[in-house]
């Protein structure tokens, strides 16, 4: 059911919430545990990763835990792994890719693997509990590469992958990152990313992939790292959301991935321009527009634009909820307005929005 995967793919995201990526290969997990004077046993890479998931933030920080393939078969605390992330209201996943091989014909690239089995190893991840997947395509920038065929037998393995991961009813996050590494300046950055994220579209429609259902992790508009001309911050977000805009399907889910990004680097300007061309082209705006935008204005300190949005938020008919409120309630105690604080949650009352126990702890 795509409104089923719809809503799972925005609740990864919703309120500015990050996927954590757990899935590191035991050997990344074994130089990690090692280097540092600790046995890299089943063990205790299980033990290392229980820290992470029970942190006392984990719910409301985490949307999602990419799992690796040892852990979603492990238990913690006489619960398997999946189960004991779901009861903590966070979404687990799982990597399904096999790693990044040689290219044939392409020696200096690479090309995802793991589509053999795929079908019915999705299979078993829902059955243990996994509701969304991942897979990393990678692309090099040089003076010959990408090459055509890196950027097209990637896309065509991501796009494969997803309409199967949608099959299996579950959410792909589909990842084509154009790696940082060169000296290539941001212009060549832009290029490469432009060409290689409408190749996988154009895949990902010819497979009929929902992209409601799924989740784009893209790669930012930076640099190489061993290039001379830096780009400020301010550079580099513009160009990835322009970037962004130009060359991922418009729609309500693309438009509030954008916002995301734009809430958790903390550019409330960015987060309001986008939000205002919304309006201008007619896209629907949802909750998680809203709300991604006024916690980039939290971010920022931007109490009075964050008023803002929530009158656009109430003339939209948007169901309001305590979340919001709580957002704007924080700044409002964060840069001096604590009258203002109190007026907002009387009028929350009016408006018969119940007030939760995140309320009262800003309170």
């Amino acid at each position: 059911n795509m409104s089923d995967l719809n809503k799972l793919a925005l609740k990864i995201i919703s309120n500015g919430k990050g996927i954590l990526a757990a899935d590191e290969s035991t050997v990344t997990m074994t130089k990690r545990l090692e280097g540092v004077g600790v046995e890299s046993s089943a063990e205790n890479r299980l033990k290392f990763r229980e820290i992470l998931f029970s942190s006392k933030n984990m719910s409301t920080c985490i949307g999602g835990v990419i799992l690796y393939d040892e852990t979603i078969n492990q238990k913690s605390k006489n619960l398997k792994i999946p189960e004991f992330i779901s009861n903590k209201g966070v979404i687990p996943g799982i990597k399904v890719d096999t790693g990044a091989k040689v290219l044939a014909s392409s020696p200096n690239e690479k090309i995802t693997e793991g589509l053999d089995g795929l079908r019915e190893r999705l299979k078993e991840y829902y059955d243990l509990g996994a509701r969304f997947t991942k897979w990393r395509a990678v692309y090099k920038i040089s003076s010959e590469f990408p090459s055509a065929q890196s950027i097209k037998s990637n896309a065509h393995a991501l796009a494969r992958y997803a309409a199967l991961v949608q099959e299996a009813e579950m959410v792909p996050i589909v990842e084509p990152e154009v790696l940082m590494d060169g000296s290539h300046n941001i212009d060549k950055c832009y290029q490469v990313t432009t060409n290689v994220l409408n190749e996988c579209y154009n895949e990902l429609e010819i497979h009929k992939v929902d992209l409601k259902g799924t989740v784009l992790k893209p790669n930012m508009i930076i640099p190489g790292s061993e290039c001379e001309d830096k780009s400020s911050a301010e550079e580099i977000a513009k160009k990835t959301l322009d970037c962004l805009k130009k060359n991922v399907p418009t729609d309500t889910i693309i438009y509030n991935s954008v916002i995301d990004a734009a809430a958790q680097a903390g550019k409330a300007d960015i987060a309001l321009s986008i939000l205002e061309h919304m309006y201008k082209v007619n896209i629907n705006r949802d909750i998680y527009t809203f709300t991604s935008v006024i916690a980039a204005c939290d971010k920022s300190d931007d109490f009075h634009s964050a008023l803002m949005v929530l009158d656009k938020m109430i003339n939209d008919n948007i169901v309001l909820r305590s979340p919001p409120f709580n957002t704007i309630i924080h700044t409002a105690f964060r840069v001096g307005k604590a009258e203002d604080a109190m007026r907002l949650y009387h009028r929350m009352l009016a408006m018969h929005v119940q007030p939760s126990i995140v309320t009262y702890t800003i309170l």
